[in-house]
Parts: structure tokens; sequence; C-alpha cells
């Protein structure tokens, strides 16, 4: 049975957030994101309608007249993680002030719940304020909230990636999702092991999404040579990239690798797709990850389309789309909770 609630996913991308409301069968009324690229997706594998807005310049009005009158208002989001991001650490970039528009409209629309996942450096940016601002908008709201950072593989994702997860309610007390895989991880085998083999720069017969990028005779001269879980520091010193050679380059190791069948994936980037930008490297194909595999380590189910049938498919528009998704699996375990506490407070 559907939950007698409607929801609204701001900075909703290509859906994965949306994506594990639906499998839960919450109703999405609205998706609000500024990159048009990403409507099809959206709206194709959703059912749901994706409205291109800037956040930062959305009106409380219009937010509030999307959900459905006598249902409860859930209000859920991720904004931009790069600006908060290891990889991308910059306190000049706009889009992190994107997060103050999101407590903005809490504060105005007063949803009954409200989700925010990001990274989780986001609790120490610039010394915690911004994490501090937000956390002061729901308690002034009357919000009842509960936060924690989640590590992927205990919830069953097969990607070691962390997330600050919040939820917060005006109903009561509300729970975060419970661990489902905490003493048996998902690993990179259960989850495209079984796809079949294809080589650097080729192209699936069944599946267009599956495919990788082409390798240079180097790169591809490097990943012949490297081991699962291995770096660069095993190569023949001919195949060292000249950087690495360099003093400031030798503590990055986490470059050039290829993943192991029985653990869980590092963190798909936007850049998965190459095995230069990561360990993205097939644990036993000479290719990088093929967007599919980026994809399903993402938890996207095999069927969700990322393109209009016929489209050119560009590795750098599907990798952005996958790898800044919120993985549908978290998604999924974030809409549960607010289910089960949505039907504790009578809206079953």
């Amino acid at each position: 049975m559907s939950t007698n609630a409607s929801v609204v996913d701001l900075f909703c991308g290509v859906g994965g957030l949306t994506h594990g409301f639906v499998k839960e069968r919450i109703p999405v009324v609205a998706g609000i994101d500024i990159d048009e690229d990403c409507r099809f997706p959206y709206e194709f594998n959703n059912n749901a309608p994706f409205i291109n807005l800037d956040v930062a310049k959305a009106k409380s009005a219009d937010i509030s007249s999307l959900f459905h009158k006598g249902k409860a208002k859930v209000l859920v989001g991720c904004a931009p993680c790069q600006p908060f991001s290891t990889y991308n650490y910059r306190n000049d970039d706009p889009n992190w002030k994107l997060l103050n528009a999101f407590g903005r409209l809490i504060r105005d629309v007063k949803p009954d719940v409200v989700s925010m996942e990001n990274v989780p450096q986001l609790v120490k940016f610039r010394h915690g304020r911004v994490f501090k601002n937000f956390l002061r908008v729901l308690d002034r709201c009357g919000y009842h909230i509960s936060w924690d950072i989640l590590f992927g593989p205990d919830y069953g994702l097969a990607q070691t990636r962390s997330r600050l997860v919040l939820l917060a309610s005006r109903l009561g007390p509300i729970e975060l999702p419970h661990p489902s895989h905490k003493y048996k991880h998902k690993t990179v085998r259960d989850v495209i092991g079984k796809l079949p083999p294809i080589a650097s720069g080729e192209i699936s017969a069944s599946d267009p999404l599956h495919r990788s990028s082409k390798l240079s005779p180097t790169n591809l001269s490097r990943i012949k040579i490297s081991a699962p879980g291995k770096t660069w520091r095993d190569w023949d010193k001919r195949l060292v990239t000249r950087c690495h050679k360099e003093d400031t380059g030798r503590g990055y190791s986490s470059v050039y690798g290829r993943m192991e069948w029985h653990k869980p994936s590092p963190t798909i980037t936007t850049q998965f797709y190459g095995f230069g930008n990561g360990r993205f490297g097939h644990p036993e194909q000479n290719r990088a990850l093929s967007l599919r595999e980026g994809a399903l380590l993402q938890s996207f189910p095999r069927n969700y389309r990322f393109a209009r049938p016929g489209e050119a498919i560009h590795f750098k528009k599907i990798g952005r789309m996958v790898g800044n998704a919120v993985p549908v699996r978290l998604a999924q375990l974030i809409a549960r909770s607010i289910k089960r506490h949505l039907t504790e407070n009578g809206y079953a």
C-alpha cells in the first residue's frame, strides 16, 4: 500500500533519491533541479514531473502548491555536495549556499518531514557553521532531528560510500534507517559479476550503457600489470606517471588501481569511467568501469534509463548523472524509515 503522503525532491538530479521513494510506494509529486539533462531520466523512470528551477530562486508558495492537500508533506533533497567534498573543497563555490536555500524553504513551507543527505565533510565545512545553521533552522521550527554518518556497505550498498543522513519531523521523534548488512557486505562481484565481458572502448550488444572508455596504449599497459587492491607503486618504473614520481604526487595511491571482487567498490564519483581517476579498474578485464557498472554500484536498477532511445551517450554527461546521484538503496531505506514514522503517526 502507498503511504498517505506527498514528496517534493529538491536538487533531484537523475532521480536516485526519488526512486527510493517510488520503490517504497510513497508518491513523489515533483523533482526540482537546474540540470535540464536530467529531465528525461527523471520523468521516464519515476513517473513524476521534473521542474527546471534554481532552488536558490524558488518561492515558498511555489513549493507549497506542489503538495497534495490532506497528505503528509515530505520535503527531501541533497544540495550539491561538491563544494563540501574533499575532492573539491572550495570555500568560494556559490553552491554551498544552496543548503541555506533549502533551510529557507523548510522554514517557510514547514513540511511535516524533512530528509537531507550529503557528504560527511559538510559537518566540518567552514568549521561546522553551515551545518549548525541548518540544524538551528530546524530546531526553531519545532522539528525533532536525527542525523548520523552512515557507511554504505552496512546498508546494502556495494560501495564504500559514507553519507551524512538527516531526518527531521514536526510529528514527533523519527529514527534513521537501521543497518541491514552490517555483518555481510555486498561485493563488486555481487553487483557486476554477471555482466557480459567487454574490452576497452567496446559497447555491449545487449546494453548500450554497458560501454567502457578506450584506454590509451600506455594505460592499457598499466592496467595489464595492475593487480586488484594494489597501486601504481607496484608498476615498472617506466610506466609510473611523472607527477607520481615527484614528491607532491607520491601520496596519491588511490588512482590507477583495480577494484577487488570480494570487497565493495570505492566511492563512485562523476569520473568513475576513467582508469586514472580512482580505483576504477575492472577486477579482471583490462578496462575501467562501464557506465552501466557504475550505475549498478550506485544501486540503480539494471533497467534504469539515462538517455532517450537513439540518443548519443556521452561518458561525461552520464558519469555526472550517476556520480552525483543519491544511491537508490540508501534512498529506499530513508523512505522506509519515513514511511514507518508516518504510519505510526496516522498517515497510513
